[in-house]
């Protein structure tokens, strides 16, 4: 049974087209991550991540770093790789949920203004990923196949 459900989990009938989906959304996902965790690419930091979380009322501020900075930079790995493919847009995509509503969402839609579009845009792209899957060129393809024959 739990073979079963992995196996729903990481079978996808999305073709090649995924990957193109994938790639970019990953590496853009955990270049932020990276900004958040390890202050690189120009990013606070957890340190400074944190703070400027507990300043939006976000607590506590160091837990919300690691759990928006990691769902960005592992999640983003993930689909970079196409691994959990589902589960990894899912988590990201709630990141973004919750960025659009804490932060963009007073400043209205267009990004020049702090708004929301890009997350929105981001949130979107994720939420495909999460019904579609992997597709035909990911681990996730790999491992399903693997499951099969077992």
């Amino acid at each position: 049974m739990k073979t079963s459900l992995l196996n729903k989990i990481l079978t996808s009938e999305a073709g090649a087209a995924a990957l193109i989906l994938r790639v970019p959304v990953g590496l853009i996902l955990a270049a932020h991550g990276a900004q958040k965790l390890f202050g690189w690419f120009g990013g606070n930091g957890l340190a400074g991540t944190a703070g400027w979380l507990s300043s939006m009322g976000m607590e506590p501020g160091l837990l919300m770093a690691i759990l928006a900075g990691g769902a960005e930079f592992f999640g983003g790995l993930a689909l970079v790789l196409g691994l959990l493919t589902r589960p990894a847009a899912l988590i990201a995509a709630f990141t973004m949920l919750v960025a659009i509503f804490s932060v963009h969402i007073s400043s209205g839609l267009f990004i020049a203004n702090g708004g929301y579009e890009y997350a929105l845009t981001l949130m979107v792209a994720l939420l495909a990923l999460a019904v579609q899957g992997g597709g035909a060129i990911s681990m996730d393809k790999a491992l399903s196949e693997k499951l099969g024959r077992v």
